[in-house]
This record gives C-alpha cells, sequence and structure tokens, in this order.
C-alpha cells in the first residue's frame, strides 16, 4: 500500500523509471520502506536541500496516520 504509492511518486520525478526499487520492511512499531534509485537521479528525489525527499516522506506519514501506523523512508543509491 504504501509501497506503491511511494514507487509512483518517485517514478514520476525520476529520469530513469525503470531503475526505481521499493521494498516494505515491517518492524515491530513501524514500517521501514526501502526507495532504490539510479545515481543520475538522486538529486531529483533529493531536491535542493533536501526539500524533494522531505516533502514525499511527509505524504507518506500523512497517509499512515490515517491508518494509525508510522512508517518511514530511507533512499539508497542502486550499487554499479
Amino acid at each position: 500500500m504504501y509501497k506503491n504509492l511511494l514507487e509512483y511518486i518517485v517514478k514520476n520525478l525520476v529520469n530513469n523509471p525503470d531503475d526505481v526499487e521499493t521494498s516494505e520492511v515491517q518492524n515491530s512499531d513501524r514500517i521501514v520502506l526501502k526507495l532504490k534509485v539510479n545515481k543520475e537521479d538522486m538529486g531529483r528525489v533529493i531536491g535542493k536541500e533536501g526539500r524533494i525527499i522531505r516533502s514525499i516522506r511527509e505524504i507518506i506519514y500523512a497517509y499512515a496516520m490515517k491508518e494509525k501506523q508510522k512508517v518511514t523512508v530511507e533512499v539508497e543509491e542502486i550499487k554499479d
């Protein structure tokens, strides 16, 4: 559910949408979404001073609050 929303948002931001990978890990008290993007797209996802990733996190967090869950988003670049 959250994974699909994150994937949808990010794929519409980046130049290489086929390289976007998301995974969801359930911990005891929260859900961790791991996002992997192409090295060239890191700037597009992070944004100037982290504004874009902060906005993405806020959207996911607000959506999760409706379900009374805690969700965090971690970003990694795809290794060659």
